[in-house]
């Protein structure tokens, strides 16, 4: 059961593109050419933007307890890429 929730996560998160469109938190700050403390300021406020996001789709999808820290986890590690 909790293999095929996870799966139906996953394919959800496919599906439905948890990741923006836009490009990762890492890829947008390549693109910038941030570094020091511009980055580490842009890096930190993009991961909490990412957090926010995914824990919102979390509450679209109606998630609760394991599958909505898997989700949730798991989403914010795709938007800021790795």
């Amino acid at each position: 059961m909790i293999r095929l929730l996870g799966l139906a996560i996953f394919s959800t998160c496919l599906a439905t593109g948890a990741v923006a469109a836009d490009a990762t938190c890492k890829a947008q700050a390549a693109d910038k050419k941030l570094a020091g403390a511009a980055l580490t300021s842009f890096s930190n406020k993009c991961a909490k933007d990412a957090a926010s996001s995914c824990d919102a789709q979390a509450a679209t999808k109606k998630l609760a307890g394991a599958a909505k820290m898997s989700f949730v986890k798991k989403c914010t590690a795709d938007a800021v890429g790795g």
